[in-house]
């Protein structure tokens, strides 16, 4: 008996958290184009800008290829649920963006990327631009240091969803039902 009121609870927790998370955003961006102009390189070395986000609708993580388990995670779903919309996900175009661009080269974000789909385009390039553009898609980065002078990255795990204005749509949180999050990148795909 307490097994499905536990299920409801969590089920109502994340659904809030997405709605908080996307009324923040709505908020400080009012309708405007979400994040500032940015330029950067892709995982071919060719220049990407942010109208890269614009003409279709979008989905953008934000990580880097040195993650122990939620980055290899969420690229990993997000190709699985773009597969699984097959042609009615067609314009979605997925971006993976890195906060750790001193070890994220375009060859290590190609690298790691095409091992994990050819759906989602890698991007990085200088450290003070990379982080200037998360901060303008309100995305958290900061460096952790290790024992032994290495180090890691805590970040904010959501997927972003733009629709192809490039105006904030949603959000997937980390650990989401697939179910919930195919039924977002529907709406996107329909609506984006």
């Amino acid at each position: 008996m307490m097994r499905p009121i536990l299920v409801v609870i969590l089920v109502l927790t994340a659904a809030f958290v997405g709605w908080l998370t996307f009324q923040s955003y709505q908020s400080r961006h009012g309708g405007q184009p979400y994040g500032n102009p940015f330029a950067l390189t892709d995982q071919r070395g060719q220049p990407i800008t942010e109208q890269a986000f614009r003409g279709h609708p979008s989905a953008v993580f934000f990580g880097f290829t040195h993650c122990p388990e939620v980055c290899p995670t969420t690229l990993y779903e997000l190709d699985g649920w773009l597969k699984k919309l097959g042609d009615e996900g067609k314009d979605i175009n997925a971006y993976f963006v890195s906060i750790d661009p001193e070890r994220d080269t375009p060859e290590a974000m190609n690298t790691y990327v095409t091992n994990v789909s050819n759906r989602i385009t890698g991007i990085t390039g200088e450290s003070d631009k990379v982080a200037a553009m998360a901060k303008s898609f309100g995305i958290y980065a900061r460096k952790v240091p290790l024992d032994g002078g290495d180090y890691t990255m805590d970040h904010t795990a959501s997927v972003l969803l733009l629709d192809k204005k490039g105006d904030f749509f949603g959000t997937i949180a980390y650990g989401e039902s697939g179910d919930t999050a195919l039924a977002k990148l529907k709406r996107l795909a329909a609506k984006g």
